[in-house]
């Protein structure tokens, strides 16, 4: 009851699964991934020991329609499974049982398989291979792209629920301790797909960084309007400095490592972010 894409790309070494449903916290069951393994999305009537098992055998060298082969050898419910996997090298298979609602299906190239079942048509799956295949920048980006592409051509036939995306790449995740890059669920809104996008967008904004050149110089108007904001908020009181009053303000915000807390500079997309929320 879901529609779905795992994806790799081998030459930034990420791996990855986008997936929405007309069912709640979808996330919760669908993706599993590993770096240096690859992905798997595990749905319809899922069986969810098709997660870790999949990417256990991709990681010992089994090719993603290997291990599709092996998950399902002796699974006497297997007619009722849809899965699709990808490997470390961007190998991709995709199956669906033929007990699966209707519509169900995928289809499969380089670096990608798409399925889905209880569809509003194969459009579905086409809309998100054309637009996977289509899409620039990073692969969260493509993911998401691909799946609000399916989401509009009609998604899951009965309606929207939930949505969810991972993306996996070694050191990627939070201070380089773990491989979890991109890991975001909506498990209950009346449009997930277009909210799971506002959080990736989150993402990029808090653990992001500018390069040296776009980097704002706070000194005239832009130091006119981080005042500004700072006064506004309740940071620059009377008896404390500016750099007291932008240190305080960047770290209540989760901006510390995207400006410099004497208060010299700050990234350009966090600055626009916030004279969009403060500057009011």
């Amino acid at each position: 009851m879901t529609f779905s894409i795992v994806a790799a790309d081998p030459e930034a070494g990420a791996w990855g699964i986008a997936v929405a449903s007309k069912f709640p916290a979808v996330g919760a069951v669908v993706p599993w991934a590993r770096a240096e393994a690859g992905a798997v999305a595990t749905q319809s009537f899922a069986n969810t020991a098709f997660g870790p098992r999949g990417l256990e055998l991709m990681a010992s060298g089994h090719s993603a329609e290997e291990a599709i082969a092996q998950l399902l050898q002796h699974d006497g419910d297997r007619e009722l499974r849809q899965i699709g996997l990808v490997d470390r090298q961007g190998r991709a298979a995709t199956f669906t049982g033929s007990g699966c609602f209707p519509w169900a299906g995928g289809r499969a190239g380089q670096g990608y398989a798409i399925q889905g079942n209880i569809l509003a048509g194969e459009k579905v799956v086409a809309a998100l291979e054309k637009k996977f295949l289509a899409a620039k920048g990073d692969l969260p980006t493509r993911l998401h792209a691909a799946l609000l592409a399916g989401d509009r051509a009609g998604g899951d036939k009965r309606g929207r629920q939930s949505a969810a995306i991972l993306v996996v790449k070694a050191r990627a995740g939070y201070g380089g301790f773990n491989d979890r890059w991109i890991d975001y669920r909506v498990d209950d809104h009346e449009d997930p797909v277009p909210r799971l996008g506002e959080l990736i967008e989150l993402h990029h904004l808090y653990f992001g960084k500018s390069l040296e050149s776009e980097r704002v110089s706070l000194r005239g108007r832009s130091l006119a309007q981080m005042t500004s904001i700072l006064r506004r908020a309740g940071y620059l009181r009377t008896g404390s400095t500016f750099a007291e009053a932008f240190q305080e303000f960047v770290g209540n915000e989760n901006f510390e490592e995207r400006a410099d807390r004497a208060g010299a500079w700050i990234d350009k997309p966090v600055m626009k972010h916030l004279v969009k929320k403060f500057g009011k």
